[in-house]
């Protein structure tokens, strides 16, 4: 069984075709070649990507394309073969694509496969070479009103905070819904270049914390294709900073996949792409995400320039630093990345100075940081054989996660139960694993 053809699904609910509906008219197009088609032929088309034999395809595109009044091609419909298939879309083709996914996760139909190997750069590679989207102005009845950016700004600004607040596992299905029904329509509408850097953006914005909450909620696939759908409407929006945003979120999600080389891979494309005038508090990020990657490769001497430089980078930051999206680069973050890399290279002593001061300065950031945060120095402590405090903080950890549906935050739980259950006999240990298996059983994510 194959991945769901999205953008055929898509473009049929757009055209308002049914499955029985088109199958019926290919049938009568297709009368001289006694083709017998029905529903279950057409969903098995979208459910399994299956595409039917020449010249099937071709009918369907004039199909739609009548009953919608454009041009439709095969890419269009999802049913280009071989190496076409990997070409990256015109900006019109990569609305139609976005359009296709938010919908899609909006129905239930994600995507099942992750994208790796020279396919996962493909898109960073795209980003950060010409052609740039130079003129995006767009015709039509139908005009966007300032007024609806500003909304589609709210609107990322307040399902941030709840994502912070509860997790991305309750917060998802509310802006996917926002992008299909609102933000999908606008990018189809009428604007001039300016307005639609600007719709490209907040739009952007949105489709980037869709991934972050899908990454949470553990759906890789999903997360990717939203983020690299978020890195494509950064491009159009000709905002560098926010792009470079978005490959930092890749870097991340790399990173937890284990996709060491590539998590560098990313970091050092945003990094080029931005330049010196990138914001420093992405610089600090990513420059901490490549130190932890080669952490996590044992190469200390590759590691440590990294988190220098995230260091000397982060002591520059102002209190506010500039965009939203950014304002997760809270006081003691860095603390936290690189109590996280020396720990993998085995500097525990060092790597707790740095945890403890993560933990002091934890109250500067969100609940899901602190949980974070806590998880980190109970970890090293517990390696370093101090259970007590170990089992103190990881305590404190569990108060800032009550009430999270969150299947990061369910990982770093599970990672300090598993650490400290060795040790099960000891009365405060199990007190603890009591109170941790019950958080994790509860939440089942």
């Amino acid at each position: 069984m194959g991945e769901a053809n999205v953008l055929l699904e898509a473009l049929l609910t757009r055209a308002g075709i049914s499955h029985a509906g088109l199958a019926k008219q290919v049938n009568i197009r297709g009368i001289d070649l006694r083709l017998r088609y029905d529903h279950a032929s057409v969903a098995r088309w979208v459910r399994d990507h299956a595409i039917p034999r020449d010249p099937v395809p071709e009918m369907i595109c004039t199909i739609v394309g009548e009953r919608l009044g454009i041009d439709v091609t095969l890419a269009d419909i999802g049913m280009v073969r071989g190496e076409a298939a990997d070409r990256q879309p015109s900006l019109a083709g990569a609305i139609d694509r976005a359009a296709a996914l938010w919908h899609g996760d909006a129905r239930g139909r994600t995507p099942t496969t992750l994208i790796t190997g020279a396919k996962a750069a493909a898109p960073i590679w795209e980003w950060e070479n010409p052609p740039d989207d130079d003129h995006i102005a767009r015709l039509g009845e139908h005009r966007v009103d300032p007024v609806d950016v500003a909304m589609l700004r709210r609107a990322r600004g307040h399902y941030q905070e709840m994502y912070r607040r509860v997790g991305g596992m309750p917060v998802r299905a509310r802006i996917t819904a926002l992008l299909a029904d609102r933000a999908a329509p606008l990018l189809r509408a009428a604007y001039d270049n300016d307005l639609g850097r600007q719709l490209y953006r907040a739009v952007g914005g949105l489709a980037a914390l869709a991934g972050v909450c899908a990454y949470d909620a553990n759906q890789q696939p999903l997360s990717q294709r939203h983020l690299f759908t978020a890195l494509r409407l950064a491009k159009a929006s000709g905002d560098r900073q926010f792009g470079a945003y978005i490959v930092a979120l890749l870097a991340n999600q790399a990173l937890y996949l284990d996709q060491r080389r590539l998590v560098v891979q990313y970091a050092e494309s945003a990094l080029r792409a931005g330049g010196p005038s990138l914001n420093p508090a992405l610089v600090t990020d990513l420059h901490a995400l490549a130190g932890k990657a080669y952490a996590r490769m044992g190469d200390a001497h590759a590691c440590r320039p990294h988190l220098r430089k995230s260091e000397t980078t982060a002591a520059t930051l102002s209190q506010h630093h500039g965009q939203d999206e950014v304002s997760y680069v809270h006081p003691g973050l860095v603390e936290t990345q690189v109590a996280e890399a020396l720990r993998r290279l085995g500097d525990l002593a060092a790597a707790q100075t740095y945890a403890e001061e993560s933990v002091r300065t934890a109250g500067a950031t969100h609940l899901r940081g602190q949980v974070h945060r806590h998880a980190g120095l109970s970890l090293i402590l517990a390696a370093r054989g101090d259970l007590d405090r170990s089992v103190h903080v990881a305590g404190h950890m569990l108060d800032r996660a009550d009430g999270m549906e969150s299947g990061r935050i369910h990982d770093r739980i599970q990672h300090v139960a598993r650490v400290l259950r060795p040790h099960a006999a000891e009365s405060n240990v199990a007190a603890f694993l009591e109170r941790a298996d019950e958080y994790l059983h509860l939440k089942g994510i």
